[in-house]
């Protein structure tokens, strides 16, 4: 990969003296989907695909972006101060959002910066192109000036860029499941507390499939702020009868006794869906660190008919992947991941049967959609940092 960034730059950039390189994974949520914003559990883990970068400072204050996967764009140059989202900007407003949210945190850069990037995240799969973008930028940053910013601290200040620079109202899972990444480990996560628990992912004979629907979708265009508004508006209903700080504390008696404050069904069903994938992520957990593989499929797959009937965030083709992958043999369990609306599902597939569930699925969705999915066999990957370390 070294090489190929190499390539690239010199073809924008010219000569690669003093060119540093660096990486940041991708995410897949293995479980526990639209919990981060609801106080909730997530369980997601890192992969080996991310985003790759060669970055170099400049002795002026200029910014000059380029991406090896929009090289139509081509290199978009603007000022180190004074950083504004604008649409023209395309897909440098994520890491634009990063450097202006340093910038207000006391990490001033004295010069500006070239960096290329090339992406081996589809883009607008769900599994979190854009956060991997950000991340890499903040690691690149505070590599390059020496800033000791820790993992942690990378994730929420890239949260918060994508929140107040880039208006998609996200919960922390995606910038902190990259951030944090260990290899081969899935990384449990209060959302609520950000207390977190690395735990092993054992999965002898056992691979994580993700499929994608090649839909395309886009956070901001998409009704996510909308689902997130809905149960921010539910969790005030309850708040009037019961005294709880967010949806992710409710118990399954506690939601029994409350649910009834909900006014509108729909935002009911919004709230339902909040808490039991809270309680399902949490059972989860308890399954993978006993080595109860089955047990997690089936919370996989109750996972998904709840984003399916009570969150309404999954469309024919993610229906149609995860129905086609539920009726292979040796498919432990499938669900989407990633917000919805498109994107990809992912699935524990014994080894065996990777073959049968590409096959099976390709020739439903194809039938029933009209156009291929794409596969990925992945690994859990490890966080962000200086390639040669990675």
């Amino acid at each position: 990969m070294k090489e190929q960034l190499e390539a690239a730059w010199k073809a924008q950039f010219g000569d690669t003296s003093g060119v540093r390189y660096f990486f940041a994974p991708g995410r897949v949520n293995l479980i526990g989907e639209h919990t981060d914003y609801n106080g909730g559990h997530v369980f997601p883990c890192a992969l080996t695909i991310g985003t790759f970068a060669a970055a170099r400072q400049r002795e002026d204050e200029l910014l000059r972006f380029y991406s090896v996967n929009f090289p139509e764009a081509g290199v978009i140059t603007v000022p180190l101060r004074g950083l504004v989202n604008r649409k023209e900007d395309g897909w440098t407003n994520y890491p634009k959002g990063v450097i202006a949210e340093m910038e207000k945190r006391g990490y001033r850069a004295p010069a500006g910066m070239d960096i290329l990037y090339l992406g081996t995240i589809p883009n607008g799969s769900g599994l979190s192109s854009s956060a991997s973008i950000e991340v890499l930028t903040a690691e690149i940053f505070s590599e390059i000036f020496s800033w000791e910013i820790d993992g942690i601290e990378k994730a929420l200040l890239c949260q918060a860029a994508e929140r107040g620079f880039n208006g998609v109202n996200c919960g922390i899972m995606d910038q902190f499941a990259i951030a944090m990444g260990k290899k081969n480990h899935a990384v449990f996560l209060d959302t609520n507390t950000l207390a977190y628990e690395y735990v092993p992912l054992d999965l002898a004979g056992v691979r994580i499939v993700i499929m994608n629907t090649n839909k395309k979708r886009g956070l901001g265009d998409s009704a996510y702020n909308e689902r997130r508004a809905e149960c921010e508006q539910a969790l005030a209903e309850i708040q009037k009868v019961r005294k709880t700080g967010s949806l992710g504390e409710l118990t399954a008696e506690d939601w029994e006794s409350c649910r009834d404050a909900i006014a509108s069904p729909v935002r009911k069903k919004r709230a339902k869906h909040a808490v039991f994938e809270n309680l399902r992520t949490i059972r989860a957990a308890e399954a993978l660190r006993a080595g109860d593989l089955a047990g997690f499929g089936r919370l996989m797959n109750e996972s998904h008919i709840s984003l399916r009937d009570d969150y309404e965030v999954t469309g024919k083709e993610l229906d149609t992947l995860v129905a086609a992958a539920w009726e292979v043999p040796g498919v432990i369990g499938a669900r989407m991941t990633g917000a919805g609306f498109g994107g990809c599902a992912v699935s524990l597939v014994k080894e065996e049967a990777v073959e049968a569930l590409m096959q099976t699925v390709k020739e439903r969705y194809e039938a029933q959609i009209g156009y291929a999915p794409s596969f990925y066999v992945a690994e859990a990957g490890g966080g962000p940092g200086v390639l040669a370390e990675c």
